[in-house]
């Protein structure tokens, strides 16, 4: 799945972020519960160094609790690194974040020292809504439509934190094509930069497999689709997005699918495990290592044909 998504704007963010991080005492990642892998930055990992993080799991209502516990503790075995799980319709468990800070700097913590905290995460994470409730006001603009917040802004809390934030801060490619169909399915890319009937036969399999109970339930089945295409077809059918000659289209009813998804009408779900994680970082070593020696032979191939010449 080929994305196009690293503007200006983004590279600006990422020279922001390494002047800043120098500067500050921890950082906070916002990511998207449904989505704990595919949605955090890849190159936080190798910009932060030994930095204490903390990774943020919003709009956790809509993920399956199960999931996000066990990204909780794959985050927690990590070095430096301490996972929580909130929803932006939780106020009071969102402000818990403030005292974790604290905890995860217990010298600063002791002394009341003032704490400076990088936050960070992609575009429409609910990284924005985070901050209005932790400042209880309204400081960075929110919107459906990713990649909002354009600047850097300082924001101090009342206990003491100041938080750095910065615009939502992509990557120049996206290796993993799962990844990418995750976080098309999820809302966190535009839906210009995408094809709706591409991520939602990708979304429907993966529905098919991992909550064929909800699919049943959702669109009052009697009996599992036997494919994708087979599963939009009908939705398309409930729906009325039909075309002439009675045909379903596709783009539409892929339209009512992801959004349906993104709701959380189709109930809490999560679209990725550790598990899945570990399985699909192997196979994109494999790929990146058969690219390198097909480049490798493709080189040595051609400098034998210029020592010939």
């Amino acid at each position: 799945m080929s994305i196009q998504w690293y503007p200006g704007h983004m590279n600006k963010a990422r020279k922001q972020i390494i002047e800043l991080l120098p500067q500050v005492d921890l950082v906070i990642e916002v990511t998207d519960a449904r989505i704990p892998y595919s949605s955090e930055n890849p190159l936080l990992a190798t910009l932060r160094g030994d930095k204490p993080c903390i990774k943020v799991l919003t709009k956790s209502d809509l993920a399956d609790p199960t999931t996000t516990q066990q990204w909780l503790d794959y985050f927690d075995q990590e070095k430096s690194t301490q996972g929580i799980a909130l929803s932006t319709d939780q106020p009071s468990e969102m402000r818990q974040l403030l005292d974790l800070c604290r905890k995860m700097l217990p010298e600063k913590d002791k002394g009341l020292q003032s704490i400076k905290a990088l936050i960070m995460g992609i575009p429409n994470v609910g990284k924005s809504t985070l901050i209005n409730i932790l400042a209880d006001k309204i400081i960075a603009k929110t919107g459906n439509e990713p990649a909002v917040t354009k600047g850097q802004q300082r924001i101090k809390l009342d206990n003491g934190i100041v938080l750095f934030d910065t615009p939502g801060m992509l990557w120049p490619k996206v290796e993993n094509p799962n990844s990418g169909y995750r976080l098309a399915a999820s809302g966190a890319i535009k839906d210009t930069a995408m094809e709706y009937d591409d991520v939602a036969f990708y979304t429907a399999k993966y529905l098919l497999d991992a909550y064929p109970q909800r699919i049943l339930e959702r669109f009052q089945l009697d009996e599992l689709p036997s494919s994708e295409l087979e599963l939009l077809e009908t939705i398309g059918r409930q729906r009325g997005c039909l075309r002439g000659g009675g045909h379903v289209d596709l783009n539409k009813v892929s339209v009512v699918f992801l959004n349906e998804m993104r709701s959380g009408t189709l109930g809490p779900i999560s679209l990725e495990t550790p598990e899945t994680m570990q399985a699909e970082e192997i196979e994109v070593a494999r790929i990146k290592e058969e690219k390198a020696r097909k480049e490798e032979e493709r080189k040595k191939h051609k400098n034998r044909g210029k020592r010939q010449q």
